[in-house]
């Protein structure tokens, strides 16, 4: 028995609301197949798909996928099942599948597929069931069969960021199709990485709901243990003053007498 999408819901009331949008250069393009009057406009159909999947960091010769771009001009299939292809392909699979864990998966696909950004943990924890359940091709299938998907998207629209959420410490969000994508080992070792760095001084960080309130008896243990039981320590004392002779009064004794047996005998 298969198990169902786990519930989610979006973590703020503002993404419940469509968005106030005005026309503008940073507005996103759309792309759809029904109204293509030329062939120079299918190729930026196709392109623009590429970049929203694989992202420009991730466009190579090696990652096309020339029958599919054959199959979509001349009508065979839509956009959403070149969408589809695009996503099972060998390239996005050991580009992205392979060298991810299924939370980061998750997040990607939710960002390109469905052009917004992840809700939250459990969001992620519930796509990553399917992916457990039903592998790269059943999660792929469920993310193009979704209601959201076919919502905004259709059959014939390329995906697209719906909306760009402006952070608070920058002046604008990166878009998902320009963010860095994990580089494998070969790349990694040419930038340095992994880098270890060893510090010498170990410090812990405790968030403020769980700081000792005034009054908490872990404030008067923590005292407790500063304080020093053996109390001050002595002096220190010159070895250049001290009497060695006074302190050994045996080895003194024992000459004199030694001395006074040799002059009887």
């Amino acid at each position: 028995m298969p198990i169902p999408l786990l519930n989610y819901a979006p973590k703020t009331q503002n993404e419940r609301v469509v968005g106030y949008e005005i026309a503008g250069e940073e507005q996103p393009k759309i792309y759809s197949a029904e109204n293509l009057l030329s062939a120079g406009e299918t190729d930026e159909l196709i392109w623009a798909a590429y970049r929203q999947i694989f992202s420009e960091h991730q466009i190579l010769a090696s990652t096309r996928q020339k029958f599919l771009e054959s199959q979509l001009t001349f009508g065979q299939i839509t956009v959403r099942d070149f969408i589809r292809g695009l996503l099972l392909s060998d390239p996005y699979r050991r580009l992205n599948f392979d060298t991810n864990s299924n939370y980061r998966f998750v997040e990607k696909c939710v960002q390109r597929v469905l052009g917004r950004d992840i809700y939250s943990q459990q969001e992620k924890i519930a796509w990553s069931i399917v992916i457990a359940e039903k592998g790269l091709q059943g999660f792929v299938d469920a993310l193009l069969d979704s209601e959201e998907y076919l919502e905004n998207f259709g059959f014939d629209i390329v995906p697209y960021q719906r909306r760009r959420v402006l952070p608070k410490r920058a002046t604008g969000d990166t878009p998902f199709n320009l963010k860095n994508p994990r580089y494998d080992e070969y790349y990694r070792s040419l930038s340095g990485f992994p880098q270890l760095v060893w510090q010498n001084q170990i410090r812990k960080f405790t968030p403020q709901e769980k700081q000792a309130k005034e009054g908490d008896p872990s404030n008067f243990m923590a005292m407790a243990k500063d304080l020093s039981p053996e109390g001050n320590p002595g002096g220190r004392v010159s070895t250049f003053n001290m009497n060695y002779e006074a302190m050994v009064p045996y080895r003194k004794t024992t000459t004199a007498s030694a001395t006074a047996t040799a002059s009887e005998s």
